[in-house]
């Protein structure tokens, strides 16, 4: 193994003009400040999101360093029409507005140049639900999406703008791609944004997903899964509990026994025994209901092993809370038909991990001054599981900031300027390394 750089080569140093700008700290606040959050996220009743408008106002940022707009269109039904969508997007596709209201844009530097003299930028402008107030305050950015991810993507193009002040190769032996999607957040798993544009080739030799890793590259992204578990018996009256199906009873039993069965699968990915319904009345027995579990995996074969235990893990559970409850007055009968009230059903499955292991390219960012990401902490997932097919690309995470420091999808989301100025250095060097590296100029 090659040993790290204690700091970038003067060759692909990059200057403190990688810093972004006042106009940059502008674009970034009226972002912040336009709700893109998906309608995955929001819900049937929620406002539309303003994607199609950030994203214009990003794109004309992006012109005055001379990036011109190749793509910007709303996904393709037929781009949904697989197994693997998940099925809140199948479920969802047809609802007005759904898809017009989710556009991406795919902006190029220089001509259409081959995809081996290409560094492709992947960055979502969509957001989670719940919007926060939004500042400066002279340190940090506050509001939703500052850090996940319109702070990276306005710092991206910073990096991009210094770094093509230096190379005038940059832009005319050498291009940049940048997608600026949506469908990354709400369980879309980039099915409606990034997989429609990399199947279509906008993508490089080398592939950056604008995720916060603290600037490490991350060459990892784990894929997830999605279990619902249902219970579609009888209610009954608080006067008559015994008559029905309790499905708080035993809905709450399986999640439970699904926890402890499935603790020692941790090890092959994050087991989430996630959300529990069935109803908000004191004075009623549930006969319905529903349990989420959410597993991600790092590898295919993992994977499957996740599902299988999965099924094992309720098949087991049923068989424990018929013998528990049979005997019981008040939920005898929905011991004695668990099995036939009961269902298992993959609300989302079979998707890709991405496991780069191109020794190009992880060489060209540790030469220029960027680390790699600790091979003992676990990787999460973002749309770069895309790439994870696509022949003769290098395909890495790469980011300013933490998911849970600075409090992404929480209350309280920021990006401090320091974090993301280092962000855009870190994009001018990389560039920097690419254009010597493909002109041969270093």
């Amino acid at each position: 193994m090659s040993r790290e750089p204690d700091h970038a080569p003067d060759s692909v140093s990059a200057p403190a003009a990688a810093a972004l700008t006042p106009a940059d700290h502008d674009l970034l606040l009226r972002l912040l400040r336009l709700p893109t959050a998906g309608p995955l996220e929001t819900g049937p009743e929620g406002p539309p999101p303003r994607l199609r408008e950030a994203q214009s106002a990003y794109a004309r940022h992006a012109g005055e360093t001379g990036l011109r707009t190749v793509f910007h269109a709303c996904p393709d039904p037929a781009d949904l029409e697989r197994a693997d969508v998940p099925a809140p997007v199948r479920e969802a596709r047809d609802a007005p507005g759904f898809l017009a209201d989710q556009p991406s844009l795919v902006l190029r530097l220089g001509p259409d140049l081959p995809t081996e003299r290409t560094v492709m930028f992947n960055v979502h402008l969509d957001t989670v639900a719940g919007q926060e107030p939004v500042r400066f305050d002279g340190t940090s950015f506050h509001g939703r999406g500052a850090i996940d991810a319109k702070g990276p993507a306005v710092a991206l193009l910073a990096g991009v703008r210094a770094a093509r002040a230096l190379r005038p190769a940059l832009g005319r032996e050498v291009g940049v791609l940048i997608q600026a999607v949506a469908g990354e957040e709400g369980g879309a798993m980039g099915v409606l944004g990034t997989r429609p544009l990399v199947e279509r080739g906008h993508t490089g030799r080398l592939n950056v997903f604008c995720e916060p890793t603290g600037l490490r590259f991350l060459p990892r992204s784990t894929a997830a899964m999605t279990a619902r578990v249902t219970v579609d018996g009888t209610g009954a009256i608080d006067d008559r509990p015994a008559d029905g199906h309790n499905a708080s009873v035993l809905l709450g039993f399986l999640a439970q026994h699904l926890g402890r069965a499935l603790d020692h699968e941790a090890s092959r990915g994050a087991v989430c025994v996630a959300g529990l319904h069935t109803g908000d009345l004191h004075n009623r027995v549930y006969g319905s209901g529903a349990l989420l579990l959410n597993l991600a995996y790092a590898s295919s074969a993992a994977g499957r092993l996740l599902e299988a235990a999965v099924h094992e893990a309720l098949d087991d559970g049923l068989d424990a809370f018929t013998k528990a409850f049979e005997d019981t007055a008040l939920f005898a009968r929905t011991a004695a038909d668990a099995r036939e009230i009961t269902r298992l059903e993959w609300r989302k499955r079979g998707l890709p991990v991405l496991d780069d292991r191109d020794s190009w390219g992880h060489e060209l960012l540790r030469g220029a001054g960027i680390r790699p990401w600790p091979i003992d902490e676990p990787a999460f997932t973002c749309d770069a599981i895309w790439m994870a097919d696509v022949a003769d690309a290098c395909t890495v995470v790469l980011g300013p900031g933490d998911l849970s420091a600075n409090n992404a999808h929480a209350q309280g989301e920021f990006a401090r300027a320091d974090e993301l100025d280092a962000f855009a250095a870190a994009v001018t060097r990389l560039l920097l390394a690419f254009t010597d590296d493909t002109t041969g100029c270093r």
